[in-house]
C-alpha cells in the first residue's frame, strides 16, 4: 500500500498524524511538498516595481527560493520525525493542486488536510486547490481537520427553495 502525504505550511501537523494513525505498519508512505515557482516570480516583479528594473543586489528571486528550499527542508524534517517511521520525500515544483493530484496517481491512499473556513462545516473549508485535488485524486481520499472540527450546527440551513412545507407565495 502507498499512501500520499500532502504537506502544506500551517496543516502538516494534521496531515502527519493522520498518517500516523491510518497507513497501514507495512505501508509505503511519502512524504509530498509543492512549491509554485510563480511565486518567487511574484517577488521578483513586485520588486521591480517597487525599486526599479535596473539591477539590485541581492537579487530577490534568488533569495527568495534560498529560503523556500531551507523552509522545505525544515518542514520535511519535522514531518519524518513526527511520523516516526520511514518515509519518503517527494519534493514537486508547479501548481500544487496539478502536481499533487499527478503525483497521487499510483498510490492507494492520500492524506489531505482541510484548509479553508475552519469556522464551519461545509465546502468553503477546502480552499480551491485542495478542491480541485479532492475533486480530481485517481485514489482514495482521506480528509481531515486541522484540530478541532466544529459542530454540526455550523451548517448553513438549506435554501428556500429546498425547505419542507409550501413554498413561499409569488410576487
Amino acid at each position: 500500500m502507498k499512501v500520499m502525504v500532502w504537506l502544506a505550511e500551517g496543516t502538516w501537523h494534521a496531515a502527519v498524524d493522520a498518517a500516523r494513525s491510518h497507513a497501514p505498519a507495512g505501508a509505503e508512505v511519502v512524504l509530498l511538498h509543492v512549491v509554485d515557482p510563480a511565486l518567487a516570480a511574484g517577488i521578483g516583479a513586485a520588486h521591480a516595481g517597487l525599486l526599479g528594473r535596473g539591477r539590485h543586489r541581492p537579487d530577490p528571486v534568488a533569495a527568495a527560493g534560498a529560503a523556500a528550499e531551507t523552509a522545505e527542508r525544515e518542514l520535511l524534517d519535522a514531518a519524518a520525525a513526527r511520523l516516526g517511521r520511514p518515509a519518503a520525500r517527494l519534493l514537486l515544483r508547479g501548481r500544487a493542486e496539478r502536481e499533487v493530484t499527478a503525483a497521487c496517481a499510483d498510490a492507494d491512499l492520500l492524506v489531505v488536510v482541510r484548509d479553508g473556513d475552519r469556522a464551519r462545516l461545509g465546502p468553503k473549508s477546502l480552499a480551491p486547490p485542495t478542491r480541485f485535488v479532492v475533486d480530481h485524486a485517481a485514489c482514495p481520499v482521506l480528509l481531515v481537520w486541522p484540530g478541532q472540527a466544529p459542530g454540526v450546527g455550523t451548517i448553513a440551513p438549506p435554501p428556500p427553495h429546498h425547505r419542507p412545507g409550501p413554498p413561499p407565495p409569488k410576487g
